[in-house]
């Protein structure tokens, strides 16, 4: 597998970069960032229709995390935003840390990686 997308940004002024590829008709997705780039977790999603019946896709997810470890909450995200915009499986993987992480950085984190996903779902809708 090829990495066909890779953005990377600054958030809670550290580095950031996520790394996405098709693995098949699948999409391997594997973010890191911070003062020390980690495994933290690994989110299984799958793509369904939405349960609001408008015909809207959704996603369904499992998540793996290491003890202590609090990925979950942008992997999942991310994982989420890919699999319902490409109605494709997705594992998303990593993690960010920072020591001593305020709720402000926090904030900017979520922030990047909501901009992150946008930019992936156009590049790789092009790619698929």
């Amino acid at each position: 597998m090829e990495w066909t997308v890779t953005e990377q940004t600054e958030a809670a002024g550290c580095r950031f970069e996520v790394s996405a590829g098709f693995a098949g008709e699948d999409v391997l997705i594997c973010l890191q960032g911070g003062d020390r780039p980690h495994l933290g977790c690994v989110v299984q999603t799958e793509p369904r229709k939405s349960l609001t019946g408008d015909g809207s896709v959704s996603a369904t997810s499992s998540v793996l995390n290491f003890p202590g470890h609090k990925d979950e909450a942008i992997c999942r995200w991310l994982s989420e935003k890919i699999a319902a915009s490409l109605d494709r499986r997705v594992i998303c993987t990593g993690g960010f840390h920072k020591d001593g992480i305020t709720k402000k950085e926090i904030i900017e984190v979520q922030e990047a990686v909501q901009r992150i996903a946008e930019i992936l779902c156009k590049k790789m809708h092009k790619k698929s």
